[in-house]
């Protein structure tokens, strides 16, 4: 409900998007952190191996923060 009446007075909707934009990004940021030291430092896993996971989770989180920023 917040965002519509930033809209409203605003006129436009770029408030709206840009606080979207960031949630997605450090949701995405937050998930790859985490798995990225799991990975690493938990469960011994080599440098390519917890890239390749954190840019997947990465990813994924993004998805999800952007469906959920969207409803």
């Amino acid at each position: 409900m917040t965002r519509d009446r930033v809209a409203q007075a605003d006129g436009t909707r770029r408030v709206g998007a840009m606080k979207n934009w960031r949630y997605i990004g450090l949701h995405a940021l937050g998930a790859a952190a985490f798995i990225f030291l799991l990975q690493r430092y938990a469960l011994s896993a080599s440098l390519e191996s917890s890239l390749l996971w954190a840019l997947t989770f990465g990813g994924c989180a993004a998805g999800l923060a952007y469906s959920q920023a969207n409803r």
